[in-house]
């Protein structure tokens, strides 16, 4: 990943909302809309890749169309210092983890688990805990999202350090 700071103005920020909103939209049609050429959008979205801004293009789904209609939050809490890449190690074993990560406060990792439902997430849960330097977990089910899913959140608002920028 590029850690550099990558100049990022309002166009560039309305290109990656637009392709955010539906990355199949055409470079001529960003551009209609945000006043630019089709070849202008094309050059400016690829070095958002280049640079590392957009990693990649995707389709989403709803997970519970896939049978996927459970989902939680597991904390993890280790014996003794357990190493990210020992962590990694462990989650990449299990797919119904989606997305996972170190963390602070009293737990050593957060886990994101869909599941096909509770019997599975027990199941899920019961894998995790026979890791040998899982000392206990703590979970949470999720019961509705009160925002939209998506990791992009906030893609269309300057970040603090932009606006202070663009000022």
């Amino acid at each position: 990943m590029n850690s550099k700071h990558v100049a990022f103005d309002d166009l560039d920020r309305k290109i990656v909302a637009a392709l955010i909103a539906n990355a199949r939209t055409s470079f001529a049609e960003i551009g209609a809309a945000i006043g630019l050429s089709a070849t202008a959008v094309k050059r400016r979205a690829d070095r958002l890749r280049e640079n590392d801004v957009i990693t990649g293009y995707t389709a989403t789904v709803r997970p519970a169309a896939l049978g996927w209609s459970t989902e939680a939050f597991v904390e993890v809490y280790c014996d003794g210092a357990a190493p990210p890449r020992r962590l990694a190690e462990v989650v990449r074993n299990h797919p119904e983890i989606t997305s996972a990560m170190t963390v602070t406060g009293g737990a050593d990792a957060l886990l994101h688990v869909r599941a096909t439902d509770v019997g599975h997430f027990e199941e899920v849960l019961e894998r995790i805990r026979a890791e040998p330097f899982i000392r206990k977990t703590i979970s949470y089910m999720v019961l509705s999202h009160l925002l939209p899913d998506s990791a992009e959140a906030g893609a269309r608002e300057a970040a603090p350090e932009d606006a202070a920028i663009q000022r």
